[in-house]
This record gives structure tokens, sequence and C-alpha cells, in this order.
């Protein structure tokens, strides 16, 4: 049997965009993430993240801090009775990175490399499955791989009407995101 998920990229989703947010005290979690996180979990759905981080790349934190960030946010939302299934990052960028960083990946959203390793890794059925993203890269990271329902939130960065369109869905935050996709709305 396959599974189905909601994708969410972390920084204008989970927490508010402060630019590199690598340090616990920088992390602030945008209201009603739980309660959403919450109410999809109940749905069968699993959770997973995935996030690009150039920051890594660039040499403004190493994974081992985005690592020690990462488990205490995945803390936080256990704290509150959700599993993230998982939390793929792509510390890669194509012209603003260290040597070992800069590069054209498969990874770094637009291109669906990490959630097509999620959907690998967690026999996730993406034809069921929900990306909630900030850019208008995450609505074309999840066409990509075939993720049904993408959805555009404006708790992030701000965006065009392309954007917009690449979108099946646009709301303020991840809080309402299972009101407009969720049929025990």
């Amino acid at each position: 049997m396959k599974y189905k998920a909601v994708f969410l990229d972390r920084d204008g989703v989970i927490n508010h965009d402060h630019a590199y947010v690598h340090k616990i005290e920088e992390f602030e979690f945008i209201d009603g993430v739980f309660e959403a996180c919450q109410r999809f979990t109940e749905q069968g759905y699993k959770i997973v993240v995935v996030t690009n981080q150039s920051g890594i790349g660039r040499g403004y934190y190493d994974e081992a801090q985005f690592k020690t960030l990462t488990d205490w946010m995945c803390a936080q939302f256990l704290a509150n009775n959700v599993e993230i299934n998982g939390v793929y990052f792509c510390p890669h960028h194509p012209k603003k990175a260290q040597p070992e960083y800069l590069k054209e990946c498969n990874c770094r959203k637009p291109h669906p490399g990490m959630l097509l390793q999620a959907i690998e890794e967690h026999d996730i059925d993406p034809a069921q499955s929900i990306m909630v993203g900030d850019k208008g890269s995450d609505m074309k990271a999840a066409k990509a791989a075939g993720v049904m329902t993408k959805v555009l939130v404006r708790s992030g960065q701000t965006f065009d009407e392309k954007d917009m369109l690449a979108a099946d869905l646009v709301c303020e935050s991840l809080s309402g995101v299972p009101d407009l996709v969720l049929k025990d709305a």
C-alpha cells in the first residue's frame, strides 16, 4: 500500500523566513503549523520536509548546525503529537557556493530530487499527496515529481501571478491548508 504525504517547504511555511535561519533562537514557528499537521496526520498523511539550504553551500552555517536545528524542530513537532517522517535538504547552489557545494543538482528546487527521494524511501503515492510551499520553485518541484495538489502560502516570500498560476490553491499560511484540501473539513 502506498502512503499519502504532505510535503512542506521549511522557511516561510513552517517557520518565519528570516534568511538563512540556522540557530534555534532564530527559529520562529508560524502560528497554526502544529494544528494543521495534526489534522493531516489524523487523515493518514505522512509529513515530509523538503528544503533548499544554500546557506550551507554559501558557508553561512554547516551541515552539523543544520542537523542540530532540524533535530530540535522535529522534537517540537513530536511534543505537539506530530511525527516528521523525513527531512530532505539541498545544500547546493549553482552560482553562489563554496567549491564542494557549487553545482547544478537534481535536488535543489525547482528540481524534484528531494521529493522523488522521499517518494521512493517512504513508499508515497504522489497522486494522493500535497506540496505546501511559499515559492514558485516549490510548485515546479511538486509538478515535476507528480505531486497532485500544489498549495502556495503567503506566509513567506512574495510571489507573482505566474507563481500563483503554478499552484492549485493559494492561502495565507499552512494553518489554512487543511480546510482547503481535507475531506473532514
